[in-house]
């Protein structure tokens, strides 16, 4: 008999993938090309929209990350270098579109991205372990986790999570090996965790330096105390004290303030004081552990440097393209330096959410989800759940003498501590501790990464592989139980993560757009309510389904949704008379008469000037007063309705009646 070659447990290994995705998102197998796992009308309408236009410009001829399909009345195209653009997941809808349609590609694309995501944690926990078995329940583990499949109603880019597996696969063969091969394939793996969503970019530079950190420092055990000076511990132990009854009579009293030569000091917040103290015991630790850094030799240095220059040069390479739409952004607007603001920045994961079942799960108390989506990031950013077969699967293991590679417990507890946020919550409440993103996310390229409930994405993958790691040493040690072993784990990991049934959304596109298809390809379309929505803010109100419809009719928006729009842009499109005028009532502000006779009195020649071939008007989100004021000011004719949906054509000036010249008066 011939030995199976190694590729036998690849190929079954994606085969029971595959198996798995369509069971775990069941039922859109059936409604492949009728629903999606999200709302339309939120962030999935745009990732749907991203595929629709990366195909629509590369078939026109077009650099990919600059479209006229948005803003179209503004002087330059949209740039869509700072947008999460998904490029990875476009390039594998790029041949199928045109076959599938827009709504089944996108669909297909998400399913092939769960089954890469799970195989390459595959990949990852196999080199660690060396077991095939072991390594197939960690990758399902991670794939299907809560945290990732609740991104799959929403936050589709962070699904394709399978870069960050594959970077540190390479990253330990690059630092073992030294290869020419394993830097060039390092550095193509950022590309490709860029190209999939930039805060997985941002997360393997983070990677990269936790991997050093823990190689290069050594925390030995607490020094006696005849090593150490006794001073210093008793005045940080003083001052620690000190803090402590500040923040207690703060508790206490709510606060007060106090005159100190003319200067007013106010103290009735937690903030600073809890800062403090913080810092202080963090003080306190490290000199109790005086941490050792290793020798690093200059060709150790050398080496890495090596490596790392070639990884860097290839990333850059193969980012070319956004690079280059990057730098025509900032030469033509800028740097847009979004201010992070110390107390009311984006709020990470609630500790508590670390340790609640699975609410993806059917039998998931309705209460846990209903606290989940309260939260100050909503349901979709807050979910974490760590698996409790996991847990207990490592607390086993651990007390029967195994121990987990040190990198897996420096990742989990760095990527986990970032994803607390700057501040740390339980159960809803503000302790006002800070975490190591309140200072951290003022490092440029680190502070890209705004939400930081996202960090758990790699906690969740450094648990994973301890998991596997666990689960592989158990077999070893009880070799005639592995069997049964892997059975029972696999069974329990099975019902801890089930989903289904899955929450489906119609992906229906209503009939008004019928007409608007069947247009000249130059028609603008505006949508009412209108406005420009971004990342951080929303000027007017633009809903994400518009360009959601924009993938059957095609036609250029006026308005747009992109991740980060520039202040000029914004500017740009506030400062037109009669978009400035709708977007203020579409943010519900009213518009004095003479505001009122200016936008209708310029309301033929905008027609003209815009070739605005259409007006939709959502009547469940505008008011009467901009129905009234678009009414009056494009004279708009209507053409059709389609449940809350009436579409309007505008009258242009060419196609307005002409009156009969008065007859001209008999010579006298």
């Amino acid at each position: 008999m011939h030995k199976r070659g190694p590729w036998v447990a690849h190929v079954c290994a994606l085969a029971a993938y595959v198996v798995i995705a369509l069971v775990f998102s069941w039922p859109l197998p059936t409604h492949l090309d009728t629903h999606l796992t999200g709302r339309p009308d939120g962030d999935t309408g745009v990732y749907v929209w991203n595929q629709w236009v990366f195909r629509e410009e590369l078939v026109h001829g077009h650099q990919p990350y600059f479209t006229e399909k948005l803003f179209s009345l503004t002087p330059r195209r949209a740039n869509l270098s700072l947008h999460n653009y998904t490029t990875f997941q476009n390039l594998l809808a790029l041949p199928l579109i045109g076959v599938l349609g827009v709504v089944t590609t996108f669909n297909v694309v998400y399913l092939l991205t769960t089954i890469l995501t799970a195989y390459g944690a595959y990949l990852l926990v196999k080199e660690v372990t060396g077991s095939p078995p072991e390594a197939w329940l960690a990758g399902m583990l991670f794939a299907w986790s809560p945290i990732l499949v609740a991104r799959g109603a929403g936050h589709f880019s962070l699904v394709a999570a399978a870069p960050l597996a594959v970077f540190l696969l390479l990253l330990r063969r690059a630092a073992r090996r030294e290869r020419l091969r394993d830097a060039l394939a390092l550095g193509a793996c950022v590309w490709w965790a860029a190209s999939t969503d930039v805060y997985y970019a941002v997360y393997c530079l983070a990677i990269t330096a936790v991997f050093f950190a823990e190689q290069l420092i050594d925390i030995p055990s607490p020094l006696s105390r005849t090593d150490v000076a006794r001073a210093v511990p008793r005045l940080l132990d003083g001052a620690i004290v000190a803090v402590a009854v500040l923040v207690l009579s703060i508790l206490v009293t709510g606060g007060w303030q106090f005159t100190i030569v003319g200067q007013t000091v106010r103290m009735h917040t937690l903030y600073t004081p809890m800062l403090v103290l913080t810092a202080l015991v963090a003080g306190r630790v490290a000199w109790r552990h005086r941490l050792h850094l290793a020798p690093v030799t200059a060709p150790d240095l050398a080496r890495a440097l090596r490596v790392g220059w070639v990884a860097v040069v290839v990333a850059i390479a193969l980012l070319s393209p956004v690079l280059y739409a990057l730098g025509e952004r900032i030469a033509q607007v800028g740097v847009d330096r979004t201010p992070i603001l110390w107390r009311s920045s984006s709020a990470g994961v609630d500790t508590l959410a670390f340790f609640l079942p699975n609410p993806n799960h059917p039998l998931a108390p309705q209460p846990t989800r209903d606290w989940l989506a309260r939260t100050r990031n909503g349901y979709i950013e807050s979910v974490v759940s760590l698996s409790f077969v996991a847990i207990g699967l490592l607390a086993f293991a651990w007390r029967k003498g195994w121990r987990p590679d040190r990198l897996w417990i420096w990742l989990t507890v760095a990527f986990g501590a970032l994803s607390l946020g700057p501040f740390v919550h339980v159960a809803g409440v503000n302790t006002h501790i800070p975490g190591p993103w309140a200072l951290l996310r003022y490092i440029p390229v680190l502070g890209l990464a705004r939400m930081p409930a996202r960090f758990s994405v790699v906690m969740m993958l450094a648990v994973t592989v301890m998991f596997g790691a666990a689960l592989c040493w158990m077999g070893r040690r009880w070799p005639r139980q592995r069997l049964a072993l892997l059975a029972l784990v696999g069974g329990l990991v099975l019902f801890e993560l089930w989903p289904v049934p899955r929450k489906l959304y119609s992906a229906r596109i209503p009939k008004v757009y019928a007409e608007i298809t069947a247009a000249p390809d130059n028609v603008r379309v505006l949508h009412l309510p209108f406005g420009v929505r971004d990342g951080n803010s929303s000027e007017g109100n633009f809903r994400p389904s518009w360009q959601f419809f924009q993938t059957a009719h095609g036609k250029p928006l006026i308005g747009g949704y992109l991740s980060r729009v520039s202040r000029q842009r914004k500017t740009e499109i506030r400062s037109e008379p009669v978009l400035g005028a709708l977007m203020a009532l579409s943010e519900g502000t009213s518009l004095t008469d003479k505001q009122q006779r200016r936008v209708i009195r310029r309301g033929a020649a905008f027609v003209e000037r815009a070739n605005l071939g259409f007006v939709v008007i959502d009547r469940t989100q505008a008011s009467q007063a901009l129905v009234d004021i678009a009414m009056r000011a494009f004279s708009l004719t209507h053409v059709a309705t389609d449940g809350a949906f009436d579409m309007y054509r505008p009258l242009r000036a060419s196609e307005a009646p002409t009156l009969p010249s008065p007859p001209m008066s008999s010579p006298q």
